[in-house]
Order: C-alpha cells, then structure tokens, then sequence
C-alpha cells in the first residue's frame, strides 16, 4: 500500500536523527578532548618554565653569595665564633652552608654593616636561603625557599687542586677556592654547577650600569677578580 505524504510533512527520519546525534557528539568529545590536552599541555608547560626560573634564580643567588664571599668570623646567638665559611658535605634540616658575603644593598639607609650572614640547609624538599639581620648574635629571618621537590644535595670545596666534603676553614685559610653543588631532584633529575669563592660580584650585563662606578671600571673589577 502506498502512503501518499503532504508536501508539508517531509523530514528526517528517526535512523537519520540518530546517525546526526551520533556523529554530532563525536564531535564534541573530539573537541572536549582537545581542549583538555590543550589545558594539560598548557598547565605542565607553565609548570616547567617556573621550575627553570626557580633554577637559574637558585643559581644566580648562590653565584652571588659565594663569589662575594668575606673573611669575616661571627658569633651565634650563644656567642660561640663561628668561622667565616664553613660547609658540610650535603643535605640537612640544619644549614649544610654557612657564608659570610659582603655587596649587601642597603636601600633604606638603615646603621648596618654590608656584610651579610647567610646559611643555606635543605627542609623537607625544599632548599631555603637563611639570612641574618646581623653580623653577631641575632636570630635569622625566616627562610626564603629557593628550590622544590629537592631529595638531595651534595657539596664540595676546592683548594689547591684537591677535593674536601667538608670546609671549616682549618689550616689558615679561610675560604675555598671554588664549590661544587650537585642537586638530585624528586623526579631522578641531576645537575651540577661550579661555582667560584671570594672573587667578587660580576654583575650581570642589564646591572652594569648601576653596579659599575668611576672609581672602580669594570677592567679593573675583572683584574681584581683574576688576582684572586
């Protein structure tokens, strides 16, 4: 028998309407799944570039301390002399570096030294930065966290070509010739870097202006640098 169909009620039938939805939401979840990679991709590349940050500003700050590092014996809050620069071979709640460096900005003209004393100890994954409002005797600031997901770090000091795991400053010399840190990170990541002692503060190219006086040109500051 043959239905004959009023021009106005031609359309899709429910096969067709099914095969629409059907291709319709394929597109969408392609597109969800897209946009959820986008965001994953987005989140862990953000995620990286402020782990690199975090490394190369940990590394400028320990390259600023150590090559400003000073002869100059302090006193804890007990009054005990603590030797200028005194190093232990790595990772620890307490402080594996203790370094006394001069350059200290003093910005708000407050009656202080330059000379600042800092220490440096690994807590519970994460590498901090101890700073001393004083020279002698005075409580340290709260730390300043440098580096996370940190499982260990290793040093050395150098001093007439040979290697120590420890540096107390023993023999009359006061401060090694270079350090070496080694970091190992949560993920298995390592790296290494060398770092100079005592030979000054080079600064950077954007802060030659500011850093760089008259008195003291920067071939001369390099000379200086080269002697030690």
């Amino acid at each position: 028998m043959t239905v004959d169909r009023r021009p106005g009620e031609a359309g899709f039938t429910l096969i067709e309407v099914m095969v629409s939805l059907m291709i319709f939401g394929m597109i969408a979840a392609a597109g969800v799944a897209i946009l959820s990679f986008s965001v994953r991709a987005q989140s862990s590349t953000g995620a990286k570039l402020e782990d690199i940050s975090a490394l190369t500003r940990t590394m400028s700050i320990l390259s600023a301390d150590l090559a400003q590092a000073s002869n100059r014996v302090t006193r804890d809050e007990a009054g005990t002399r603590i030797p200028a620069f005194v190093g232990e071979s790595g990772s620890g709640v307490t402080p594996m570096l203790r370094l006394v460096r001069a350059g200290w900005s003093n910005i708000d003209g407050t009656a202080r030294s330059n000379l600042q004393k800092v220490a440096y100890r690994v807590d519970a994954g994460t590498l901090q930065r101890i700073a001393y409002p004083m020279i002698d005797g005075a409580q340290p600031l709260p730390p300043a966290a440098l580096l996370t997901r940190v499982r260990q770090v290793g040093l050395r000091y150098r001093i007439a070509g040979a290697w120590s795991d420890r540096w107390d400053g023993a023999g009359g010399v006061p401060l090694p010739d270079a350090m070496e840190l080694r970091v190992q990170r949560d993920d298995g990541t390592q790296f290494r870097q060398m770092f100079l002692v005592g030979t000054g503060y080079t600064p950077m190219p954007a802060d030659v202006g500011e850093a760089a006086s008259p008195a003291t040109p920067a071939s001369q500051q390099g000379a200086s640098g080269a002697r030690n």
